[in-house]
């Protein structure tokens, strides 16, 4: 489904226009995959620039991605993390690996990324320890199995975000879209998850922002 308009345009690109302004790396990785690519999915400006805020927010140190592309949001958070900070990204595709990875080589964050190629649950299987945010931004059937497979992961107080939420406005209707459909059912699950805290932003298509409670006691 083509991205669409929640709010109105000229609201957008006001809102565009009035956000911190985007880093020349994020400026640099979009032009370069312009020279490779004839369209671009990427979280945007506005969602790049309020994945940065939450990191900063919340102190994340280690950072898990599903979901690379051309590696915009993979750099965008690589730029809030401190010194000591890391991202794993999963990626399917090998030449959007390809083309992310020389992204992250012109970039200064190069030695904080580590790119892992290969089925998405298959390398969160493989992962130890806990990680302090999860950014979801992939092939939206899969979406489920990313949630349930990223969730025991985050440490209690992590945050989760999960891009393409409200699906251009489409999960409000009667649109029986076999995606919409499944990303409803996700974002209502969520909401009655107790164990989370959960909200819907209405940035760009959508975007969740859920945060694992705390343990009890």
């Amino acid at each position: 489904m083509p991205y669409q308009h929640i709010v109105d345009p000229g609201v957008e690109a006001y809102a565009d226009a009035n956000t911190t302004p985007e880093p020349e790396y994020l400026q640099a990785a979009r032009a370069r995959a312009r020279q490779q690519l004839d369209f671009d999915i990427s979280v945007g400006h506005i969602g790049a620039t309020l994945l940065g805020i939450l990191i900063a927010a919340s102190s994340a140190r280690r950072v898990l991605e599903i979901g690379t592309f051309y590696g915009y949001s993979a750099l965008a958070i690589a730029g809030s993390l401190p010194a000591d900070g890391t991202l794993i990204t999963c990626e399917i595709s090998p030449r959007h690996a390809e083309i992310s990875t020389a992204n992250f080589q012109a970039s200064p964050f190069a030695d904080k990324i580590q790119l892992i190629l290969g089925p998405a649950l298959d390398t969160v299987k493989s992962l130890t320890g806990e990680f302090d945010l999860a950014f979801i931004d992939a092939d939206k059937t899969g979406y489920p199995a990313y949630y349930d497979a990223v969730l025991p992961i985050i440490r209690p107080g992590g945050l989760i975000v999960i891009d393409n939420t409200l699906r251009g406005g489409t999960v409000a209707r009667d649109d029986d879209d076999p995606e919409t459909e499944l990303i409803r059912n996700l974002n209502a699950r969520i909401a009655a998850d107790a164990s989370v805290d959960c909200v819907q932003l209405p940035v760009r298509d959508g975007m969740a922002v859920i945060r694992r409670r705390p343990l009890a006691g």
